[in-house]
């Protein structure tokens, strides 16, 4: 279902994930990242406006995810491919 790499620029580290579905929900990313643990957790930080896609605070909770899109969540980004 996904792959995650990772690359190095000079500020900091950039995580890939590519993904074999069309979109992955923003609620569903957060915990299979492990950046939270429950999806409870998961949609506080979203509805807390923590979570930001492409640069723009989310708080739908389902928001699609496709790839190129870039979320960033307390000092951890990762990109769709």
């Amino acid at each position: 279902m996904f792959k995650l790499l990772q690359r190095k620029t000079r500020s900091f580290r950039i995580t890939y994930m590519k993904i074999t579905t069309p979109y992955i929900q923003l609620n569903a990313l957060l915990k299979l990242l492990g950046w939270v643990e429950t999806g409870s957790e998961a949609n506080n930080a979203i509805d807390s406006g923590l979570v930001k896609v492409n640069g723009s605070i989310e708080t739908r909770r389902r928001n699609k995810i496709y790839p190129g899109m870039t979320v960033t969540f307390q000092n951890q980004r990762i990109t769709i491919e």
